[in-house]
């Protein structure tokens, strides 16, 4: 499979991507991306966010293939739950905060899912992000089931962290579209 093969919905942080963070990059690059996020960007119910990401999945007019950074990757975990029927392949998750992180980029409302997603999935995790440690991300990524990619010392994988364009993530991301065409025999 190829990433034109999908719809690919990246979920940013809360308050959206910066147009120099590679979210924003990416979805400029690949043909079939968009972004996805409740009407107001800065929203930080949960509940607004997982909609959000439901509803984008059961819309996809191809498989759904999930980018999600920071805060949008805890919501396409949170919302996992509620995709039953849609055409969801994998999830491509970066960044995403831990508890204590988690509380204090949205509050008190969220605490990351701790169930197996019910799709192929990777973790990028940084050792240095300012709102995850390392080991409860691990323990995050066990608890979904994906891999985990430790991409060192990275910060929060975002352009303040010389993270821009992140080709690197861009090719692990074709290594994971490859691998899900391997499991689905494409």
């Amino acid at each position: 499979m190829r990433a034109s093969d999908f719809d690919i919905l990246i979920v940013p942080t809360i308050g959206g991507a910066a147009e120099g963070d590679w979210p924003s990059r990416w979805r400029a690059k690949l043909s079939t991306a968009r972004f996805v996020h409740p009407a107001a960007p800065r929203e930080r119910r949960r509940e607004a966010w997982t909609e959000a990401v439901a509803v984008a999945a059961r819309k996809a007019t191809r498989p759904a293939l999930f980018i999600g950074h920071g805060t949008g990757a805890a919501a396409i975990a949170d919302a996992a739950k509620a995709l039953d029927g849609a055409d969801v392949r994998g999830a491509f998750l970066v960044a995403p905060p831990d508890d204590k992180g988690l509380e204090r980029l949205a509050g008190a409302d969220w605490t990351p899912a701790r169930v197996p997603l019910p799709w192929p999935s990777v973790v990028v995790a940084s050792r240095n992000d300012p709102y995850a440690a390392y080991d409860a991300v691990a323990a995050l990524a066990s608890d979904w089931g994906a891999d985990l990619i430790d991409a060192g010392e990275a910060g929060g994988l975002d352009a303040a962290s010389g993270h821009g364009p992140w080709p690197e993530g861009l090719m692990r991301l074709a290594a994971f579209i490859k691998g899900i065409g391997k499991r689905a025999g494409a």
